[in-house]
């Protein structure tokens, strides 16, 4: 009789598959590793703090007070405060949404841009292909921060440009990855039989290939999240992303430097939210990859 119960737990897997679906296949996989969890819940709460803190946060977060400047973190100002006597929690909890902000609308706009020229290479081929492909490789020549920073050296510093350099910097990334995707589907049974049928290519585009290629890019959108968060901090630090008094993490790094060793409180909760909002994107992001990809299953 036991020779037959692996047969039976195999019918009952694969008739619960055909029950959830593959996304709910996906997210009862995610859920079974811990640290993509954690990375969620910490993705949860940054969100959270960016959306709901500033109602806690206390006023007048730029307004400058001399009497209360470097205080160490104290039942009054739990974080301490910066050299302008500035709150740094509520200054935190503000930058949460700026940084968010910056890494969410980036990489939206990745996605879009990139998707599009992706899909239109990987299906048209040819010329397009050959020209699309060349204008990725040529970005991708250059270290992303460096190509960020000639781009918001032609804009101008601010925070809205470094947010278009760092969508336009991501562009290639997508682009290849739907490029290769769309590659792989195209001659796949059901695609030839749509054509057959006199289906318009935009159709097929967008009601068949595109679905069908969002996997992987959900996987590449969480980690490029924080790759963003990270360029942005990169470029708020040096000067070329937000300004002054604008609370972002990197930008608040940069205005505390000078004061790592006598009130270092004031580099290392930035720092923290920097690091853990990071790790948090990249711990979800491996966890989705696990669950999405199907050769990475055991």
């Amino acid at each position: 009789m036991s020779e037959f119960m692996p047969k039976v737990d195999g019918i009952a897997n694969a008739e619960l598959e055909k029950t959830v679906g593959p996304w709910g296949e996906a997210w009862r996989n995610f859920r079974k590793s811990k640290t993509a969890v954690i990375g969620m819940v910490i993705i949860l709460f940054f969100i959270a703090l960016a959306l709901f803190g500033p109602i806690f946060a206390k006023e007048g977060i730029n307004e400058q007070m001399a009497a209360d400047r470097l205080q160490p973190p104290s039942a009054e100002y739990w974080l301490g405060t910066d050299d302008f006597g500035r709150d740094i929690l509520s200054r935190i909890i503000h930058g949460a949404r700026i940084s968010m902000s910056v890494g969410f609308l980036s990489v939206i706009l990745s996605v879009i841009v990139g998707s599009f020229l992706g899909i239109i290479a990987g299906y048209y081929g040819r010329w397009i292909d050959t020209i699309i492909s060349r204008i990725f490789d040529i970005m991708l020549a250059f270290p992303s921060i460096l190509l960020a920073i000639a781009i918001v050296s032609v804009l101008g510093p601010g925070l809205e440009n470094a947010l278009i350099a760092i969508a336009i910097i991501n562009i290639p990334n997508f682009g290849r990855l739907i490029r290769s995707k769309v590659l792989s589907i195209k001659e796949d049974e059901y695609i030839m039989a749509a054509k057959g049928i006199g289906m318009k290519d935009a159709r097929i585009l967008f009601s068949h290939i595109l679905p069908n290629s969002m996997a992987p890019v959900i996987v590449q959108g969480t980690l490029a999240v924080a790759t963003a968060i990270l360029e942005a901090a990169a470029l708020g630090f040096l000067g070329l992303g937000a300004q002054a008094p604008q609370p972002e993490w990197g930008k608040m790094l940069a205005d505390s430097k000078s004061y790592l060793q006598s009130a270092p409180w004031t580099m290392i909760f930035p720092g923290l939210s920097i690091m853990l909002t990071v790790l948090g994107f990249n711990l979800m992001g491996d966890g989705l990859r696990d669950a999405l990809d199907p050769k990475m299953k055991n």
